[in-house]
């Protein structure tokens, strides 16, 4: 039986490429807090609420940390289906461009699904408590940070990066 080389630099983007490029979180961490910050701010001024500048305020930083903490629970679903892989052919697919086969595109599809659902979890359970909004308010806002910053480059197939 022959076994098949595995490169762990073509594992999952962006967080491998982060661990191999440390300079790129230069790039990443303020550019992911401005997109919470446009996220929180315009989805509060959408839903009309008072007082914007110093809801916002309150509870920003902990938006961009847990939302960075529900990306990495994706990343560990998505490095999980390639511990549990038997085949180099399904690590490839996975890894290498979720386009590949159907297994691939659902797993990518289910763990950006995952961050989402931790993103809207840790939001409204924990992050916007301090925000001092009605439960729909909260309800909306913690949905909106859900949907719009869910990791959808999970999506981006690393063999655009490779050989």
């Amino acid at each position: 039986m022959k076994k098949k080389d595995i490169k762990l630099y073509n594992i999952i983007f962006p967080i491998w490429l982060l661990w191999l490029m440390p300079v790129a979180w230069i790039v990443v961490l303020p550019g992911n807090f401005i997109v919470d910050l446009l996220v929180v701010g315009l989805t509060m001024r959408y839903l009309k609420i008072t007082d914007i500048k110093k809801r916002v305020k309150s509870v920003i930083l902990k938006v961009w940390i847990f939302g960075f903490l529900a990306d990495f629970i994706g990343t560990a679903a998505m490095f999980l289906s390639i511990l549990a892989s038997e085949s180099a052919d399904s690590l490839t697919a996975v890894a290498y461009d979720p386009f590949d086969n159907f297994f691939s595109f659902c797993w990518t599809a289910a763990c950006v699904l995952l961050s989402a659902v931790c993103i809207y979890l840790f939001n409204y359970h924990y992050c916007l408590n301090k925000a001092d909004l009605a439960g729909p308010e909260k309800k909306r806002l913690a949905l909106s940070l859900a949907v719009f910053t869910a990791p959808y480059l999970f999506f981006l197939p690393t063999s655009l990066f490779y050989n």
